[in-house]
């Protein structure tokens, strides 16, 4: 009985979004584009300064909370970014905003709670929610609308057992972000039914439109929204796995008992890493995301005259989701024979949710050169 419990808990399903070592090593010419992993080494300077930190000694447990140092630069550069005040009281540093999502759904659901997510989504959420004992809602947006998200399908979505929405911004997998207008409306809402927010905003440096405006700044928000940051993203950090949390003292104390129980603290080296990476945030930007900025208006300036697909331009982060409903083929079909026919691979959309159907990720990490030549090979075919 105790197995076949473990097996159904466990039925979530893979995401979709893993390394596809067989189609890599079935093709010696073949670009990975399925990944959102950045191609950049990170900055020597962020290097430089964790490998200076361990030699001082910085290779032990730390702070189960955080290196204290990290959280008063978290705090300092949200304060210089947003103006809004933050006390250190108010972060957890986390091995990973993945995890930190995670710790969330944990320490915020009771079996049977509800979360609702716009679909298509971040294909994660659904195994993290399930895993809490939580039951996964889709809000879907449509490309036809802009991915905007729709104030009548969400309130009809909202239940007596709705406890919280996710909401991610820039948005993986569409590329949309997020005006003001919206977020008045999600904060409206929130309110109303006294929901939570866990507000994922980890691509907030891949944003090409505007300036970005955190949901926990808004009037009522702080003391019900959870933010992810993460390092991995806008500091081109994913293999030091280490992001923070903003919360309430409260909601935090929850998360550092599982957090415990699980990792116990953030890498130490990482933390120090991050420390040199917050000091440089603006010139990074300058010198690595322009770059993605650039690759994304190629990329959908490409798409838009491919005949057989069909964008919504992006607006943030560094992926494109281009539909396919004039090929005839289901997502599945259509990259598998861009893997065959192209040696390009892909994402089929399906893992992101009940609005994925009929749709792929593009994610634009690597260089403009190998996008011309993936581009290239995709006019050619015909469907």
């Amino acid at each position: 009985m105790k197995r076949n419990y473990i097996a159904r808990r466990f039925q979530l399903g893979g995401t979709g979004l893993s390394l596809d070592t067989e189609a890599l090593s079935k093709y010696k010419d073949i670009i990975d584009l399925s990944i959102g992993d950045t191609d950049f080494t990170t900055d020597e300077a962020i290097i430089a300064a964790a490998f200076r930190d361990a030699g001082l000694g910085h290779t032990h447990y730390g702070d189960p909370k955080g290196d204290p140092e990290l959280i008063s630069a978290v705090c300092r550069a949200w304060e210089e970014d947003f103006g809004q005040p933050l006390s250190g009281n108010h972060v957890l540093v986390s091995a990973s905003s993945c995890l930190g999502m995670a710790l969330t759904m944990l320490a915020i659901l009771d079996p049977g709670d509800e979360v609702i997510v716009f679909s298509p989504y971040f294909a994660v959420y659904r195994s993290q929610i399930e895993l809490a004992g939580g039951v996964c809602v889709d809000v879907p947006t449509y490309a036809d609308e802009n991915y905007a998200i729709d104030e009548a399908r969400l309130r009809a979505a909202i239940t007596p057992r709705t406890k919280a929405i996710i909401f991610n911004n820039p948005a993986n997998p569409t590329g949309m972000s997020y005006d003001r207008d919206t977020l008045s409306m999600l904060a409206r809402i929130a309110q109303e039914y006294d929901l939570l927010i866990a507000a994922d905003e980890i691509y907030t440096t891949y944003l090409y439109e505007g300036d970005f405006c955190p949901i926990r700044t808004l009037p009522g928000m702080a003391e019900r929204t959870i933010t992810l940051n993460s390092f991995s993203k806008n500091y081109l950090m994913t293999g030091w796995r280490v992001g923070v949390i903003i919360a309430e003292p409260e909601l935090l104390a929850v998360m550092n008992r599982i957090n415990g129980a699980l990792v116990y603290t953030a890498p130490s080296i990482s933390q120090r890493a991050a420390i040199q990476a917050l000091s440089m945030r603006r010139s990074i930007r300058e010198k690595y995301i322009s770059e993605y900025r650039d690759r994304i208006f190629y990329a959908a300036d490409r798409i838009e005259k491919i005949p057989y697909l069909s964008l919504v331009r992006p607006k943030g982060t560094f992926y494109l989701f281009p539909g396919i409903e004039k090929t005839g083929l289901d997502e599945k079909q259509f990259c598998e024979a861009l893997l065959e026919r192209a040696h390009i691979l892909v994402t089929p959309g399906t893992p992101f949710g009940v609005s994925g159907a009929g749709h792929f990720r593009i994610a634009c990490t690597v260089g403009i050169e190998h996008l011309k030549i993936a581009f290239d090979r995709m006019e050619k075919l015909s469907f």
